[in-house]
């Protein structure tokens, strides 16, 4: 391949283009009128508008995205991550135009892009699995009597979904059926699909993924894993590698999972394997992502592999060009993602102009980021505006380094996730590495960010989480719904 086309916008557009451009590759960039000023639209050797602002119009217009790609001559299409790159059917209708997808089978994406038949394929491979159903709930007496053999709590999650759509906490039997239907009804609404199904429910995990590589000859490696566990309407926030509780040997144990999961599937390129941890480090499969993803950034930092270059190189057919024994961790990295949304009134994205952007700069910072100073922030993408990563040879180093750098970023006009990210990574929870997913829900409250006095920050946390104990002791919870009100659409998971 010597002329690729991204099918994305914004700092991931920016992030394969200049590893393409280091590799001798010309890009084409395809954009909406929306975006037709951004940074990747100067950057790239070629740019043609697909569409007006509304990404069904533009983004999601796979047969325009391939018509450009024959016009110009671009031999391959990388999709990111959103969009188009977890459709089979967007990278079958590349393959049969003659183009390479730079990613996964459309077999492989058909296979993991739905929940349930992702986990039927890993637990062929002795993959381990949270008790639940292995096929879409059809009867709901059928479906009670899983749950009771469960055991309540239960979770129905959308067996197409993402994002926490279609996914609902159920407590007890009760509220069982209630529950189901309106899970089937928010699956169906988001999705066009309403298959859910049940698996026991995990209070507090930790949220650990393996980053793993496979090529077109049966090789594969793992890459580590990522915590990323600090989220929100279960997105996530921040992000580091590698983890602070794991063991060399639960480590290998859950890369070799992971490969086992890429194999049940014949996978080939950059994949992610994404489990839940309990507070016994016992681990179980969740899923796996297709793609690239917006944290492979810390994965690169403290393994040296450019992810990037390692799918085109997959994508042109060529084996890894490393081996498991070849893979080290070296020092520890941190990401946060720096988001036009507003921590002050639950984390709602925030609209507005970039009247001042200066990110930072120095020893172990990385800023990936798609605008500059002066651009309006879209309502119609994501409110990723950038991802912030800091590297250094330990974890409190790498923090310390990260705080640093959220001092230096300057951001005029609206509001962002910075002074957030310093806040939690500050805390003695996150210090200590004793978080889990609800992180947030059991520490964070908006106050704690208009003052700057550490202890006193410490100790409202230590009584949030005392509080957030107690409450939920003394009270039955009503099933869980993750929904916010939002001009904004969400493309990435």
């Amino acid at each position: 391949m010597q002329k690729i086309l991204i099918a994305n916008r914004g700092e991931i557009a920016m992030r394969v283009m200049r590893t393409a451009k280091e590799m001798g590759i010309k890009t084409v960039a395809v954009y909406s009128e929306a975006d037709r000023n951004m940074p990747f639209v100067r950057y790239a050797d070629e740019a043609v508008c697909i569409g007006p602002a509304l990404s069904a119009q533009s983004y999601l217009r796979a047969d325009k995205i391939i018509e450009v790609a024959l016009k110009t001559g671009a031999e391959g299409i990388h999709p990111g991550y959103g969009f188009l790159s977890e459709n089979a059917s967007f990278s079958k209708a590349v393959s049969d135009a003659g183009l390479i997808f730079i990613g996964p089978s459309a077999h492989s994406i058909e296979i993991m892009g739905s929940k349930i038949g992702a986990k039927q394929a890993a637990k062929k491979f002795n993959v381990p699995m949270v008790p639940g159903t292995e096929e879409p709930l059809k009867d709901i007496e059928e479906a009670r009597k899983v749950a009771r053999s469960i055991g309540f709590p239960i979770l129905v999650k959308a067996s197409a979904g993402g994002g926490g759509k279609g996914m609902r906490v159920v407590e007890n039997e009760a509220e069982f059926e209630e529950q189901i239907r309106a899970a089937k009804s928010e699956a169906l609404n988001a999705f066009g699909n309403d298959d859910v199904f049940i698996e026991k429910y995990v209070g507090a995990p930790k949220h650990i993924e393996i980053q793993l590589m496979g090529d077109q000859h049966g090789n594969y490696v793992y890459l580590f894993e990522r915590e990323c566990s600090v989220q929100r309407r279960h997105q996530k926030l921040i992000e580091e590698a590698p983890s602070s509780c794991l063991t060399p040997e639960i480590r290998k144990a859950m890369g070799e999972c992971a490969i086992a999961a890429a194999r049940s599937c014949n996978y080939y390129g950059a994949g992610t394997v994404e489990f839940l941890v309990d507070e016994k480090l016992n681990f179980y499969f969740l899923e796996m992502n297709t793609r690239l993803q917006v944290e492979h950034c810390v994965t690169e930092m403290i393994t040296g592999i450019d992810l990037v270059k390692e799918q085109i190189n997959v994508a042109r057919g060529n084996k890894l060009s490393f081996t498991q024994d070849d893979l080290k961790i070296t020092g520890h990295a941190i990401e946060l993602r720096v988001c036009a949304e507003d921590p002050f009134n639950n984390f709602l994205p925030d609209t507005g102009r970039l009247e001042m952007y200066q990110p930072p700069k120095g020893p172990g910072i990385r800023v990936d980021d798609g605008y500059e100073e002066g651009m309006d922030i879209p309502i119609f993408y994501d409110p990723m505006i950038a991802k912030l990563v800091a590297y250094a040879a330990t974890r409190d180093e790498a923090i310390d380094r990260l705080c640093r750098a959220i001092d230096e970023y300057y951001i005029k006009g609206i509001q962002t996730t910075l002074v957030f990210g310093k806040w939690a990574v500050q805390t003695e929870p996150f210090r200590s590495g004793n978080f889990d997913t609800k992180f947030i829900e059991k520490y964070f409250k908006p106050e704690y960010l208009y003052h700057n006095d550490p202890e006193a920050e410490q100790v409202a946390v230590l009584l949030s989480a005392e509080i957030w104990n107690k409450d939920k002791k003394q009270s039955n919870h009503a099933g869980t719904q993750v929904s916010a009100v939002s001009k904004w659409k969400i493309n990435r998971a």
